[in-house]
């Protein structure tokens, strides 16, 4: 049976708004992601680009408005709850479990884990045995892709911050998602590293899925997005391609505005 790619936008922010004592931090601000699309979600600092991220990834609830995940209205699910609907999301600080093994990290991010299951491990321990295996070889090649298979039995701990930033592309990837979030995954890499992240990520939106990306880097989301969206005071201000929007006044206005005298 052939798939049918939906028709709506993976990913929609309809009107929200996020209000922290009184103060209105999200102000109406929708966005849309289409199916397979990358797009760039730039803005000053203070401008709300972290809130929003975290609503759209359901660590925050919105104060109102709604969010959408293949059609589907996710406002009130739980981060968990959507990465099962198919999102996905890195942070900018990545968290790995230091002690344990690269290869195990990348594990742990798989869904329906058996083994979970009390029930599962005492009455069906073959089945659990498969799925690990099963998970082992989706989690090398993951590490494969990014470039860590010569680290998979080595602590997480020993990891650069670039490495770490691979690593967690490889933990977002093991959920299989259809639409990622992700959080400046420029942010503390050295140059070394970065090209191989831009051509991961391009890989990653080649395949089908698509991508939200944050970044303070415009070089990245020059390379990478044919098309951003500039929030500013909690809204949207601009919307387009990077060369186009860049050259507005206003936005480069509230660049200006957000920099130390």
């Amino acid at each position: 049976m052939t798939s049918v790619a939906p028709s709506g936008p993976a990913l929609a922010a309809q009107s929200l708004v996020k209000t922290f004592g009184g103060l209105d931090v999200i102000r109406g601000m929708s966005l849309e992601l289409g199916p397979g699309e990358l797009l760039g979600l730039i803005g000053p600092n203070g401008a709300g680009k972290t809130t929003m991220f975290n609503l759209l990834a359901g660590t925050l609830a919105p104060s109102s408005g709604a969010i959408l995940l293949q059609g589907r209205d996710v406002t009130t699910l739980s981060q968990e709850r959507r990465c099962a609907g198919g999102l996905s999301r890195s942070f900018q600080i990545p968290r790995p479990f230091a002690r344990m093994s690269v290869l195990e990290n990348v594990m742990t991010s798989a869904q329906g884990q058996l083994g979970e299951s009390v029930i599962s491990a005492l009455f069906r321990p073959n089945r659990v045995a498969a799925q690990e295996r099963a998970h082992a070889r989706r989690a090398r090649e993951l590490l494969d892709f990014v470039s860590l298979s010569h680290l998979e039995d080595q602590p997480a701990s020993v990891l650069s911050g670039g490495q770490r930033k691979l690593l967690e592309l490889a933990r977002v990837l093991m959920t299989e998602p259809r639409v990622i979030l992700l959080d400046e995954p420029a942010a503390g890499v050295n140059p070394a590293l970065l090209d191989l992240i831009i051509d991961r990520i391009a890989q990653i939106n080649a395949s089908g899925i698509a991508v939200l990306l944050i970044e303070h880097n415009m070089e990245m989301i020059a390379r990478l997005c044919p098309r951003v969206i500039v929030m500013a005071a909690g809204q949207l201000l601009a919307e387009g391609a990077p060369e186009e929007v860049t050259r507005r006044a206003d936005v480069v206005d509230v660049y200006l505005e957000g920099m130390p005298a």
